[in-house]
């Protein structure tokens, strides 16, 4: 395992799950699920099955730094910090050249830190398979998550169907989609040889700074060092001017889209991204009339279908509701439509002029 390293990017704000979610404290560091450990703590908790400690690094705003050192048991060195906020490429490219001057023959394992695994056991043989395949020349490796219904919050990956699908199998990938609209989600539901982009990567570090070097030069060339700043105290301000100039811009977008050497372990181990309330929803224990309620003195009538999520002490009555998101935190109250809850993060920036 000494090669294996984890890189958990953790500097989104988590829009999407308003007013819970906030600048100041992103869903990653909440205990969503109420199971008395956060999203960051759960992610850690997964991945030092198949990476040493000391192997684990985290990549967020500097603003959350602190915050990472009391969740989870890494060292200061281990926290690389984003001066701003520019999609997973740049994060990705910082911490690639910082672990591959460390050790070049590193194996990478890019995870979220926010996503919820059920089956752990399942996800370290899936992690394990990609791994191996990750080793076999210079291969891009994703997980794929089959798709249960036509969302079109999620990227999709085609891949090469012939024969029986075996969960765990290795396939060929065809090409990537991100986030397409309905009536494409529910073809490609419908044809079988499509699965959900987990988010989550495998991959040699020599091998993705070589996509990056093919694929986004510029980029590439910026995280660059020829001095010998990673590892340094000159490491910080060498990354600060590079994210000053870089581009904005996705993993995806930047070297899945266009690479060749792509491979997709077909994946069941109990993924949702959390990325929503509704996802949230799904993973919560219901009640007769299939209401999810976190909160100790919530009363529901003549109501189903729905997500109430309030603090505890708060005597909430809600009558006539269904399928309807309720939630107070930070002295806030949203009531929005499940259907509508795709138009949560614009209803944010909305209210904060943006």
């Amino acid at each position: 395992m000494s090669n294996n390293y984890a890189v958990i990017m953790a500097g989104g704000v988590g829009s999407r799950f308003w007013p819970m979610s906030q600048e100041h404290m992103p869903k990653q560091f909440l205990d969503v699920l109420g199971t008395g450990k956060t999203l960051i703590q759960m992610t850690y908790e997964r991945l030092i099955r198949v990476v040493p400690k000391e192997n684990v690094y985290v990549v967020t705003n500097k603003n959350y730094k602190d915050l990472v050192s009391k969740q989870i048991d890494v060292s200061e060195s281990q926290v690389l910090m984003e001066p701003q906020r520019k999609n997973t490429a740049p994060c990705i490219a910082y911490a690639s050249h910082k672990i591959y001057d460390l050790n070049p023959d590193a194996n990478l394992i890019v995870a979220p830190s926010d996503h919820l695994i059920l089956k752990e056991d399942r996800f370290v043989k899936i992690i394990q398979e990609a791994l191996q395949k990750s080793e076999e020349g210079s291969n891009i490796v994703t997980l794929g998550i089959k798709p249960s219904r036509p969302d079109t919050g999620y990227g999709y990956i085609q891949f090469d169907a012939a024969g029986d699908l075996v969960m765990g199998e290795v396939r060929d990938v065809k090409q990537f989609t991100e986030k397409p609209n309905r009536e494409l989600a529910e073809i490609f539901l419908k044809s079988g040889d499509y699965f959900w982009n987990s988010g989550i990567f495998i991959w040699k570090a020599q091998t993705i700074i070589n996509a990056l070097s093919k694929f986004k030069p510029e980029l590439n060339a910026l995280f660059t060092s020829n001095s010998g700043e990673y590892n340094t105290d000159a490491e910080q301000e060498f990354v600060d001017l590079a994210f000053k100039h870089c581009e904005d811009i996705s993993i995806d977008f930047a070297v899945l889209e266009n690479a060749k050497n792509v491979y997709v372990v077909l994946a069941n181990f109990g993924w949702s991204d959390l990325g929503t309330w509704g996802s949230l929803y799904t993973h919560l224990e219901k009640d007769i009339d299939e209401n999810a309620v976190i909160g100790d003195q919530v009363h529901l009538f003549d109501s189903e279908h729905c997500i109430v999520n309030v603090p505890e002490g708060k005597t909430v009555l809600l009558q006539g509701l269904k399928n309807y998101i309720v939630v107070e935190a930070e002295g806030i109250l949203m009531v929005v439509k499940k259907d509508d809850e795709q138009k949560i993060k614009s209803y944010v920036k909305t209210i904060k002029g943006e």
